[in-house]
């Protein structure tokens, strides 16, 4: 199955057609009060679908993480979202899908037939938020600007934090005479991603046990995590969400 985009992510759910109306417990989460607002957004059909279920999602307790629009089988509408504490189970995407799909099917921003994808960030996930950059900091990005910074657009390397209104990086693709630590604005970011090492996966499965077992859910062995993060190079065939367009 595969489980959000390309590298291992913790869940994906196919858009349910259930009639098991299961309220979310985000109960022993983080806090739920004000969400901190993402500073990397998407632009075009992207960002139109953002702006429909970002208070969705919110409203259940949970944090929209990215939407992405892509031509996979014919048009896939993928979106990522999380717990306060990070973490996202099935459970938790089939409630999000069933928030967001009647607001989808209304305002109809997709003017084709598509996919519906709900998942968790993923291991190798998007950074969107300045406390994703100080809560993955000692850990490898790569980084895309919008605009050329300090000479380049594209920059890798350990990530030291984020402050004042931009994020510290130690890179490991210094040019001659370029400097290794640089401050790149989170504003001028367009995608920072997590590299996907082995450190990196121990960790994320580290602290999906630990945030689990502190709100009392049913945590998994390390085989079976393995296993579902085996599953995700398995091609899956997702369900079609039609637009009003192609009803007519």
């Amino acid at each position: 199955m595969r489980v959000g985009p390309p590298g291992p992510a913790l869940f994906y759910c196919r858009d349910p057609a259930r009639g098991d109306e299961q309220e979310a417990d985000l109960s022993g989460s983080a806090d739920q009060g004000a969400v901190e607002r993402r500073l990397i957004v998407e632009n075009g059909v992207a960002a139109r679908v953002a702006v429909l279920i970002e208070a969705a999602i919110e409203d259940l307790g949970y944090r929209l993480v990215r939407v992405r629009v892509s031509g996979l089988n014919g048009c896939t509408v993928q979106i990522m979202a999380e717990r306060p504490d990070g973490t996202m189970s099935v459970d938790d995407c089939e409630a999000v899908s069933r928030a967001i799909s009647p607001i989808l099917d209304l305002e109809d921003p997709v003017d084709r037939a598509y996919n519906l994808e709900i998942s968790s960030p993923g291991i190798d996930r998007p950074l969107v938020r300045p406390s994703d950059f100080d809560r993955w900091a000692d850990y490898e990005v790569k980084i895309e600007t919008k605009l050329p910074v300090h000479g380049r657009k594209r920059f890798k390397g350990v990530i030291i934090g984020a402050a004042e209104g931009a994020v510290v990086i130690e890179r490991d693709d210094t040019g001659k005479d370029e400097e290794a630590r640089v401050a790149i604005p989170l504003a001028d970011i367009g995608e920072a991603r997590l590299v996907l090492t082995d450190d990196l996966i121990r960790e994320s499965l580290r602290r999906d046990k630990a945030a689990r077992k502190a709100r009392g859910a049913e945590t998994e062995t390390e085989d079976q995590q393995a296993d579902e993060f085996e599953q995700a190079d398995e091609p899956a065939q997702k369900p079609k969400k039609p637009s009003k367009r192609n009803k007519e």
